[in-house]
């Protein structure tokens, strides 16, 4: 069963249609959107400020969500696929995001819509993703603009089909 706990009188707001996987950590000021997956060895920490999670969002195995103290709260939008093994510390993800595998996205970053953060690009603080761009590398910088079918063909994709996977572990 997952641990899913109260630090500091606050509580996770987890809704019936999300999944969360029996080893996942959910604790503290955490509020998850409608149809939200997180997988196994995932943990969310909601301890040192509040992390906002909108609908459909997936968070694959090993991902750690966090935020700084007192400082950086950390808000994550919709239709977001966040990678197994990324980090994502005190940022805002807009919707329609795609986080590859262990890419690192630092405080104060603004992920901004349609945007795809390759797998292990690092994200360094206070920078803004362009709408509509992918960024890749150490540090991450843009590389090239999203087609349409980049959305749909990934972004969309990777997100509709982690709601279709978490439905094969309720039944």
């Amino acid at each position: 069963m997952a641990l899913i706990k109260s630090v500091r009188g606050k509580h996770p707001q987890i809704p019936e249609d999300c999944y969360v996987a029996d080893n996942a950590t959910i604790v503290g000021d955490v509020s998850l959107g409608k149809e939200c997956s997180i997988w196994f060895n995932a943990v969310i920490r909601g301890d040192v400020h509040y992390i906002k999670i909108g609908n459909k969002v997936n968070i694959q195995d090993g991902v750690v969500v966090h935020a700084t103290y007192q400082k950086s709260p950390t808000k994550i939008g919709n239709n977001v696929s966040i990678g197994h093994n990324a980090m994502v510390h005190g940022c805002t993800i807009h919707d329609n995001v795609l986080v590859g595998m262990g890419a690192i996205i630092m405080d104060d970053c603004v992920v901004e819509s349609n945007s795809i953060i390759a797998a292990g690009a690092v994200v360094t603080k206070n920078t803004r993703i362009e709408s509509g761009s992918v960024y890749a590398g150490v540090p991450a910088k843009k590389v090239k603009d999203i087609s349409q079918d980049l959305i749909s063909g990934e972004i969309d994709r990777i997100a509709d089909n982690y709601v279709k996977y978490s439905s094969w572990f309720k039944e």
